[in-house]
């Protein structure tokens, strides 16, 4: 069973990059699709935010991030990114990685439910 471990979260000012790092136990690459969710402070659900097809060469962004941030796979790693440049107050929360069946992308990328595997997120918070 793949196990899934955010870290790199923090307290940065508006404008500012983090990148977001998700180490997977097993191997993940060719295998899951992996997607990236945060959830706000006041939010009561998680909300996509970049999704990374199995074979690594399909992306979706949400609109809010898209254009900022960026969603990568290092396979010899077994690992996945979220790099997050220009980051502003409403980008603060709880940031999570998931891992979903290859056709996830194709057929529900953005649904929660439709990712079986889930890290323990990482805290992101954007001063102004």
């Amino acid at each position: 069973q793949v196990q899934l471990v955010e870290s790199g979260g923090g307290l940065v000012q508006a404008g500012d990059s983090l990148r977001l790092s998700c180490a997977a136990s097993g191997r993940t690459s060719n295998t899951y699709t992996m997607g990236w969710f945060r959830q706000a402070p006041a939010g009561n659900e998680r909300t996509f935010i970049a999704i990374l097809s199995a074979s690594g060469g399909n992306t979706i962004y949400a609109d809010s991030v898209k254009g900022r941030f960026t969603i990568s796979r290092d396979s010899n790693k077994n690992a996945v990114y979220l790099q997050m440049n220009s980051l502003k107050p409403e980008d603060t929360a709880v940031y999570y990685c998931a891992a979903g069946a290859a056709s996830t992308f194709y057929f529900a990328p953005v649904k929660t439910n439709a990712y079986h595997l889930w890290g323990q997120g990482t805290q992101v918070t954007v001063s102004s």
